[in-house]
């Protein structure tokens, strides 16, 4: 079974105070021991030599006869002591060395000291004094008392050695040792039984707080110890509890907030104090399409394509003001506002949050209501000018023939119904873009109406000195949906334009195709004239805009405009192709009417 760490940690304690336990007690045994059994040796040497100072006292004349001291020294062989009878002048009359092994430096030594000890104040009776040996594990014992000897003061002098490392402590301690191992050992299985059963249920309560780390809060901790890890575990429970609550109804909120920042149409980019992006909404991946992606070498240009408006970032971070900027180019424009974000306690700029918004539809509505006013004026102004020049002079009486006020009436009417369609094209064409002109749609038979119209508009167009032509690519066509009034309208309205840019001689062509996949039929007006300029065929759909104005041609310039409107009124759509020199070809789409929708 995989141990914890705690576990393995408080299992090496045990074991550590067990063993620091086990040394100390050693330690101590073996001090003690060691100083006791050196104590009784010494006393029991001391008691011997009592016993020789006893004799002496009550034989002073013993060491005199040879015969006794010859006996002594005998007697005193199995006592592992060395004696040696000394004379007042230090000089040895007699000795007897007995089996203990005492070197000859260590005995030198122990006599030396002997010699050196001031005597003049030692009592009567037996004394002692040991000195450390030559070898790191004995002491030698120096144990001495006055005699008499040939009627003066002599001395008996023992030396003996005494170990510290006692056999018996020894013994004992080996004892101890082995005993205490074995109740360590034994104590090892009920001290790990006894931990694991405490530690289990923390390292329990550690993994469900790893699990909470994860972001999990679904586990839970075991509650049902009686103990203090019963109530830690309760408490983790409910803080749980509370987190997972806390932080659902932070994520609601953090996810509307995510949605309206997501939803606002304008950019918006938040940077730390390093001008370095750490928030965006998605409006701000798109709202630079129209920008060249010049330089895009770094992150921060892939997001802003601007130099200038990361030093905006820079100087607002460290001016502590708001920056404005409006980018201005043929195909965008964008107004940038930048503030700076400070810290709620310490009130030190953290960061700035960015505003981009995207405001060339605005720029261009706004040229184009200007160009629509000039050119409402422009249209409007012309037809009246020609009008009050002619009535004027009416008026004034100044023109008297008959004839040239028939030839003014004539240029009157004329310059009237022009400003009258003029009219009647604006508001037609403002009820379309505004969604209020009544347009029906239904199934009808497109080849009748462009064969009707073929009819009408032949002699018109060639009396013009151009060639008409009508052509079924794919066959007779099916039935479309439509409003057919508003489909002839177009077709006139693509008509009259061609007539007005093709010079005599060439050719005007309405084709027909249907396209089984796509249910579509399409409808094209080609002529081979002077075409259009690549740099005015995005235009060529705009309100009164007119491709080669130096010529002069007549017209509103709203033609083309209401013939898109009214196909997408009816959910189709118009293209034109052209080249400069070749001439122009403008196709629309009907759909094709379905079975149950054709009219019988």
């Amino acid at each position: 079974m995989h141990q914890s760490s705690l576990l393995r940690r408080v299992s090496a304690l045990v074991i550590g105070a067990l063993a620091a336990s086990m040394f100390i007690s050693m330690i101590a045994f073996f001090m003690a021991g060691r100083r006791e059994t050196y104590s009784a040796e010494v006393e029991n040497a001391i008691d011997q030599n009592k016993v020789y100072c006893q004799l002496f006292r009550l034989k002073s004349d013993f060491f005199d006869n040879k015969d006794y001291r010859d006996k002594f020294f005998e007697s005193v062989s199995a006592s592992d002591q060395d004696f040696y009878l000394i004379d007042a002048n230090y000089n040895i009359i007699a000795r007897k060395k007995s089996q203990q092994k005492v070197s000859a430096e260590e005995t030198n030594e122990a006599l030396e000291q002997f010699r050196k000890a001031d005597k003049s104040e030692i009592p009567e009776g037996v004394h002692s004094f040991s000195i450390d040996s030559s070898y790191a594990v004995n002491k030698i014992l120096i144990i001495f008392q006055e005699v008499e000897f040939n009627g003066g003061l002599a001395y008996l002098v023992s030396v003996s050695a005494s170990s510290i490392y006692n056999s018996v402590v020894m013994k004992f301690l080996n004892i101890l040792l082995i005993s205490t191992l074995l109740a360590g050992m034994l104590m090892m299985i009920p001290a790990y039984i006894f931990i694991r059963r405490i530690l289990l249920p923390i390292q329990s309560i550690n993994n469900v707080a790893i699990e909470y780390s994860k972001g999990n809060y679904n586990v839970r901790a075991d509650e049902s110890d009686d103990s203090e890890v019963g109530e830690l575990g309760a408490s983790f429970n409910a803080m749980a509890d509370r987190l997972s609550r806390s932080i659902s109804d932070i994520t609601t909120e953090r996810n509307r907030l995510q949605d309206i920042f997501d939803i606002i149409s304008d950019g918006i980019v938040v940077v730390d104090e390093e001008s370095n992006p750490i928030i965006v909404n998605k409006a701000i991946h798109t709202i630079f399409d129209r920008a060249e992606a010049n330089n895009m070498f770094t992150e921060r240009l892939q997001l802003i394509p601007f130099d200038e408006v990361w030093k905006d970032f820079d100087e607002c971070i460290s001016t502590q003001e708001h920056k404005e900027r409006t980018i201005l180019d043929r195909e965008y424009a964008y107004q940038i506002t930048i503030i700076p974000k400070f810290d709620d306690e310490t009130g030190e700029c953290i960061g700035a949050t960015g505003f981009f918004r995207d405001i060339y539809n605005e720029q261009r509505n706004e040229q184009f209501r200007r160009d629509y006013v000039a050119n409402i004026s422009h249209e409007l102004r012309t037809p009246l000018q020609t009008l009050r020049g002619l009535i004027e002079p009416l008026a004034d009486g100044m023109v008297k023939s008959e004839e040239d006020r028939k030839r003014y009436y004539n240029i009157i009417l004329d310059e009237t119904m022009r400003l009258s369609r003029l009219i009647t094209d604006m508001l037609e064409l403002s009820k379309l873009q505004s969604g209020t002109m009544a347009l029906k749609t239904f199934p009808f038979d497109l080849n009748n109406l462009i064969s009707d119209l073929e009819i009408k508009m032949r002699p018109i167009i060639e009396d013009s000195g151009l060639t008409f032509n009508v052509i079924f690519n794919s066959g007779r066509l099916p039935t479309v949906m439509g409003n057919p009034d508003r489909v002839e309208q177009i077709l006139i309205i693509l008509l009259d334009n061609a007539k007005k840019y093709t010079p005599p001689g060439k050719s005007i062509t309405i084709m027909t195709d249907y396209i089984e996949a796509e249910k579509k039929v399409y409808v094209s007006v080609a002529d081979t004239g002077q075409g259009i300029h690549e740099y005015d065929i995005n235009n060529i759909f705009d309100r009164f805009f007119k491709a080669d104005r130096a010529r002069g041609k007549k017209g509103t310039g709203l033609g083309l405009s209401i013939a898109k409107e009214l196909l997408t009124y009816m959910g189709e759509s118009i293209k034109v192709n052209s080249k400069y020199g070749e001439g122009s070809t403008f196709t629309f789409t009907l759909s094709k009417a379905e079975a149950g929708n054709v009219w019988q």
